[in-house]
């Protein structure tokens, strides 16, 4: 299988890229990239071959590409792959709105071609654990649900609205918020929210508390910001409380590590766990090999960035927002 990567100005395309050149009977077939310099860089890196135009990587032979763009460029991207014959993983979010998001998933649809979402979180162990306790009943019924995703502002591109949508409110909350539909199968209906920017210094949301009511009756809260500094030991969290009838769960995805003091470099974090994005990939290949729907779909990323979209009319109209 011969597979692309649209972009390398998302940090994750790296260890995408890394997973696809350890994997057998996978090639990494070539990147395409508009900086020049960043393309050539990771195509060295990668051994792989360098196209500065997305539109000459779509015409070659590959399977499939994996789009790592900034999110105002992923609906023109995926369209385009699509409409090339192309499988696509996308990077959350998915897109910056609604109709770009439809348009995305009606395209690959009309191709024959799958859609994934990059939501890696799930490939993690501790949260699939969580997913079979929920799924056996142990917990009973589900009533609330408290979920953290606090990370380090990113910089760039990140903090440029045109580019990226949006701030931490986007890019932190769509990744609990599959967690939390994926766990329950419930959808959000009412999306409640105060947003903020405290920490970067820059016009753009770095902090927010999300309250949401769903179809099931529960309801949940999430801490969804860049509020960790440079000197934290790690990017971020994902951490979740769930409570339920018959207990309490707590879930956190990130404590596979081994904390080191060091007189020389203070605190640091040395993981021993799971390569998420190892499994995310993996998932991948194996939905176009098998012709089955990844595990986050299309759908499944659009459900989420509907969430982040309600909490930013929410904080604007200082009133709960329903989904439709």
């Amino acid at each position: 299988m011969k597979i692309g990567i649209i972009s390398f100005a998302h940090m994750h395309a790296n260890s995408y890229a890394s997973v696809l050149k350890a994997m057998e009977g996978v090639t990494l077939a070539g990147i395409a990239d508009d900086n020049e310099e960043r393309g050539k860089q990771a195509s060295q890196l990668f051994d792989t071959a360098y196209f500065k135009n997305y539109q000459d990587l779509l015409q070659t032979d590959i399977d499939a590409v994996i789009v790592t763009s900034e999110n105002s460029f992923h609906h023109q991207h995926v369209v385009a792959a699509a409409k090339a014959g192309k499988h696509v993983l996308c990077e959350k979010p998915l897109a910056t709105n609604l109709a770009d998001m439809e348009e995305m998933i009606t395209v690959c649809e009309e191709n024959q071609v799958l859609l994934g979402t990059a939501f890696p979180v799930r490939f993690n162990t501790p949260i699939q654990q969580a997913k079979e306790m929920i799924d056996q009943g142990v917990l009973g019924e589900i009533l609330a649900i408290k979920g953290t995703n606090r990370g380090t502002n990113p910089g760039g591109w990140f903090i440029d609205k045109a580019k990226s949508g949006g701030g931490a409110v986007l890019d932190h909350t769509v990744h609990v918020v599959d967690i939390i539909r994926w766990f329950t199968g419930a959808e959000v209906n009412e999306v409640y929210a105060e947003i903020g920017s405290v920490y970067t210094n820059q016009p753009i949301d770095d902090c927010g508390i999300i309250t949401m009511e769903f179809t099931n009756g529960m309801f949940a809260t999430l801490d969804c910001s860049w509020s960790r500094n440079r000197s934290y030991p790690t990017w971020g969290d994902v951490t979740l409380e769930i409570i339920g009838t018959n207990g309490t769960l707590k879930v956190d995805a990130f404590s596979q590590k081994i904390d080191l003091y060091s007189d020389s470099d203070g605190v640091q974090w040395i993981g021993w766990g799971d390569d998420m994005d190892a499994g995310l990939i993996e998932d991948f290949v194996n939905s176009i090999r098998e012709g089955r729907a990844p595990l986050a779909t299309g759908h499944s990323g659009m459900k989420a960035v509907e969430v982040a979209l309600a909490a930013y009319q929410s904080h604007e109209k200082k009133t709960p927002v329903k989904l439709k």
